[in-house]
């Protein structure tokens, strides 16, 4: 070894041996600080209520990181290069160091193992500072603490590659350069293990690991099926046992503890924010913050320390909780919730699979159910379905008014108990659309696609009445599992093989949310004895078989442009975004899409009761969904739910038309032999 090596490396006697006793103990004091850390924030999440766990689930953590959360992470290539790279380097960093250092094995070949480990971990942060540095991304994440993170984890893989680097170039180091590892490995390790239990942003790492295996839904992990035949439980609201459970949630401490946990996992990325229609609109909601103030919550304090865009409109700082303290209004205020669209874009978004609608939903329903303050028209709707079994208060037997002259045969009524398995092939529900002339001409355009294809589906008239989805969403679970009991005891006595809809919230609550609430309606979904179809599924189906066909295109008349909006009930809550895109193929429309569009599209603002509580914001969601279509250049937006129909509808100004599926099949079919029916 020449002079200048032997000065820069050489230690006195048995120095190396010192340095490296004391990595093996920061090593352990870190293990210390990080269980007492966890233990303190378990503290915190079992200041919730008890819920029924899955704990085998911990076993499929590994599974869960590496399919379910790279899956979301992955639809931004750089945050997953960037996130592989430094979460996979600081635990194959952690497990090196655990065995060469904390049991003291000192072997070369880990050694070298730990420097190309640390070599990926300071890349990864290298890209995470890069990639928080970007204007688009640094306008959503939050800074604070956040802002030191890559640097610090930087630092602490640049103490594991030099301390390693150092040991495998000579048996004994320089107290001067092991001083410096350490001070390095000291800047990460303080993040990590002191992080978790002062909530710095590292409780993510273990709150975010434990989240997946206690998840509080534990079947978003489970495969879905998509379609007629399928049932898809992971967006179903779970239904209240009106005699036993509270009336929604008041103050922290009646969330269940996994969820408070789950909360604790966020990363602060922003994405649900930049993904919510209702923050975009410039109304005072953003996910990020309602997470961030449960976190509050949950620890007790104000919100003042938040790092993050806060409530648009809303000042932050001003508001404080407690575990048993209020949520509404000291925490959280009330028109921040009725913002909400329950459009679950924030939910599709989030890289730490946090269910910020279950949360909003809750709260609703203690709002609505203990103190019924509801804001605008809530309470009026909620009051016409009491009175009326409808959201407008019109008669039951004006709903199908306007097939009068389409000859729909009337499903026969059996009574309980002595129906036929199947007395009708084809059941049309039309939902709250029958009252409305814009739904009445989409429901027509379906009937008339139908019938092309040798369909003639029977009504229920005025047996139909509302499927509660609307009083659901506005925390009025009493009177949701009132209005599902007595839609679901309609349909038994008026039995059919086949349920068809064109709305997506009615086709969601017949088809996921319903089996929840009557195990027999989940039983003969289950055994396809029922099978509930959305229109589209229905057309593309008879489209595709040739059963409905298309006329031949005008020769030298070209296609008018389409662009597809996307329903959130149809895509995000039951997983179809293809049956649309499939139907209107299938007659010759080739689809422009919007930037945003399938599981990624923009709500129109429709859902969660949002047109009635009708919150102010700068801008109105509709609008901004008109523009992602104005930008598309198409002449046509293609919609296929009646709420949609009705918010693109209503914005003003030059704009594309507004169409639904149905009435582009409509006009573009000739009758067919009837003959090929859907599977």
């Amino acid at each position: 070894m020449d002079g200048f090596t032997s000065s820069f490396l050489a230690s006195p006697t048995a120095g190396g041996l010192v340095w490296r006793d004391l990595v093996t103990l920061l090593f352990w004091l870190a293990v210390a600080a990080l269980l007492l850390g966890t233990w303190r924030r378990a503290r915190l999440w079992r200041t919730g209520r008890a819920a029924p766990l899955a704990w085998r689930g911990l076993l499929a953590i590994p599974r869960r990181y590496f399919v379910d959360l790279h899956e979301v992470v992955a639809r931004e290539p750089a945050a997953a290069r960037a996130h592989v790279a430094v979460a996979g380097g600081a635990l194959a960093c952690l497990l090196l160091v655990a065995l060469n250092d904390g049991l003291r094995l000192r072997l070369p070949l880990l050694d070298l193992a730990l420097v190309l480990s640390a070599l990926a971990m300071l890349a990864g942060a290298a890209m995470m500072a890069r990639r928080r540095a970007q204007p688009q991304v640094a306008a959503r994440v939050s800074q604070g603490p956040w802002r030191r993170l890559p640097w610090t984890l930087g630092a602490g893989a640049a103490g594991f590659a030099l301390l390693a680097a150092g040991a495998l170039w000579s048996a004994q180091i320089a107290p001067w350069w092991a001083a410096l590892c350490m001070l390095a490995l000291g800047a990460g390790a303080a993040e990590l293990a002191l992080g978790v239990g002062l909530a710095g942003p590292m409780k993510h790492a273990v709150a975010g690991l434990l989240h997946l295996g206690l998840h509080p839904r534990p079947e978003r992990f489970q495969p879905q099926r998509v379609g007629p035949g399928a049932q898809r439980p992971a967006s179903s609201l779970k239904p209240l046992v009106l005699t036993r459970d509270a009336p929604g949630v008041a103050r922290p401490a009646d969330l269940a503890w996994n969820r408070l946990l789950s909360f604790d996992a966020c990363v602060q990325c922003g994405k649900c924010e930049a993904a919510c229609p209702a923050y975009a609109a410039g109304q005072p909601l953003n996910p990020k913050k309602l997470v961030q103030d449960l976190v509050v919550g949950m620890s007790g304090g104000s919100d003042a320390r938040y790092a993050g865009n806060p409530y648009p409109g809303r000042e932050t700082g001003r508001h404080r909780g407690a575990p048993q303290q209020p949520i509404v209004p000291g925490l959280i205020e009330a028109e921040t919730l009725w913002s909400c669209t329950t459009c679950r874009a924030c939910v599709q978004a989030c890289p730490m699979l946090i269910e910020h609608v279950d949360l909003v939903v809750d709260l609703r329903r203690h709002l609505t159910l203990v103190g019924g303050t509801l804001p605008n028209k809530g309470a009026e709707a909620l009051a016409a379905l009491r009175e009326t079994d409808t959201q407008g208060r019109f008669p039951l037997a004006a709903r199908y008014h306007w097939a009068a002259d389409l000859d729909l045969p009337l499903a026969p009524a059996h009574p309980p108990g002595q129906a036929n398995a199947a007395a009708v092939e084809w059941l049309l529900l039309a939902g709250e659309a029958g009252f409305e002339m814009r739904g009445q001409k989409t429901l027509r355009a379906l009937v008339q696609a139908l019938a092309a294809g040798g369909i003639v589906p029977a009504v229920l008239g005025e047996a139909e009445t509302d499927c509660g989805d609307l009083a659901r969403r506005l925390g009025d679970e009493a009177g949701y599992q009132r209005l599902a009991r007595q839609l679901i005891a309609t349909l038994w006595t008026r039995p059919a093989a086949n349920i068809v809809t064109a709305d997506p919230h009615l086709l969601h609550a017949l088809r996921n949310e319903y089996p929840l609430l009557d195990a027999a309606w989940a039983q003969a979904l289950a055994e396809g004895r029922t099978r509930v179809w959305h229109h589209t599924e229905l057309l593309a189906e008879l489209l595709e078989r040739r059963a409905l066909r298309p006329a031949a295109p005008t020769p030298g008349v070209e296609p008018p442009a389409v662009t597809l909006h996307d329903p959130c009930y149809l895509g995000r809550y039951n997983g179809q975004t293809e049956a649309p895109r499939r139907a209107l193929k299938a007659i010759g429309i080739r689809v422009v899409e919007m930037e945003r569009h399938g599981l990624n599209a923009r709500c129109c603002g429709g859902g969660g009761g949002a047109p009635a509580t009708d919150i102010p914001g700068q801008r109105r969601i509709p609008d901004l969904r008109m523009d992602d279509a104005r930008a598309t250049g198409a002449d046509i937006v293609a919609v296929a739910c009646p709420q949609c129909t009705a918010m693109l509808e209503g914005v003003v100004g030059k704009r594309p038309q507004v169409l639904d599926v149905a009435e582009l099949v409509a006009r573009a079919v000739r009758p067919g032999t009837g003959q090929e029916r859907p599977a």
